[in-house]
């Protein structure tokens, strides 16, 4: 599900997790325990997934088959595995490989740096044209990540960007062939774990304050729970088995 290999202090996961490494409990589960597991064994931390994708987002099939205990606990699973992300102590670089859709987009954001191939893959947050609300954990990350210009369009019209078009408006830090995403994201990981450790976490921490504090707000946790009870209501529940009806089954 989320396979590790380590060279030269740098920890590379990669999802392999069905096709397109949709994101169910297991996953985010898996995700979470792992980043806890090389927080302490590794100088830096690449993210990355296989083939041609790396997330499509959530597994919106098993969404909707598992039933309403089954979406809750995917929320939680999710959020735990964004602010693992988000809080890592040590660098993250996101190799995205390929498609990163929805809520692998966002996981995308998480990352200190983030670097798409050129050559083929699309990466945006369509949840609202499916859709879904998104859940604040998810929301802040983008409003953290994305600059401010961008982040509404991207948001509201749930649009998906070529690299260069990700690329011109910042959702992505560069561009490389995708023969060279391996290397470059480890090169770059190693220049960032340079850095005394201790300084990049404390100033890391201090970059993501405002996002964790807002999440720990009242009105936010409470958003939480209006988040839960829309992804069980019948219009979005109905909305997302039209989705999967009208886009993903006919692919």
């Amino acid at each position: 599900m989320i396979e590790v290999t380590e060279l030269n202090g740098v920890a590379v996961l990669q999802m392999r997790h069905g096709k397109a490494n949709a994101l169910d409990v297991d996953l985010c589960t898996a995700l979470k325990t792992t980043l806890e597991q090389v927080a302490t064994t590794s100088k830096a931390v690449v993210l990355t997934g296989q083939e041609k994708i790396f997330s499509a987002g959530v597994d919106l099939v098993r969404l909707l088959k598992d039933g309403e205990d089954y979406r809750g606990a995917l929320l939680k699973a999710l959020g735990d595995a964004l602010h693992a992300l988000l809080t890592h102590p040590k660098p993250l670089i996101a190799a995205i490989n390929g498609h990163a859709i929805a809520g692998g987009c966002i996981l995308a954001c998480a990352a200190d740096h983030r670097i798409m191939i050129r050559e083929h893959g699309r990466i945006g947050v369509p949840e609202l044209t499916v859709g879904v609300p998104f859940p604040p954990m998810a929301l802040e990350i983008l409003r953290f990540a994305v600059p401010p210009q961008h982040f509404r369009q991207l948001v509201f019209r749930g649009l998906t960007y070529t690299p260069d078009r990700a690329h011109a408006c910042g959702l992505v830090d560069e561009l490389v062939a995708v023969e060279a995403l391996s290397d470059r994201a480890r090169t770059c990981a190693l220049e960032l774990a340079a850095i005394p450790p201790h300084a990049f976490a404390l100033t890391k921490s201090q970059a993501v304050r405002p996002v964790v504090e807002r999440l720990q707000q009242q009105w936010t946790q409470d958003m939480d729970a209006k988040v839960n009870k829309a992804w069980n209501s019948a219009e979005i529940v109905a909305a997302v088995q039209g989705y999967v009806d009208n886009t993903l089954r006919k692919r």
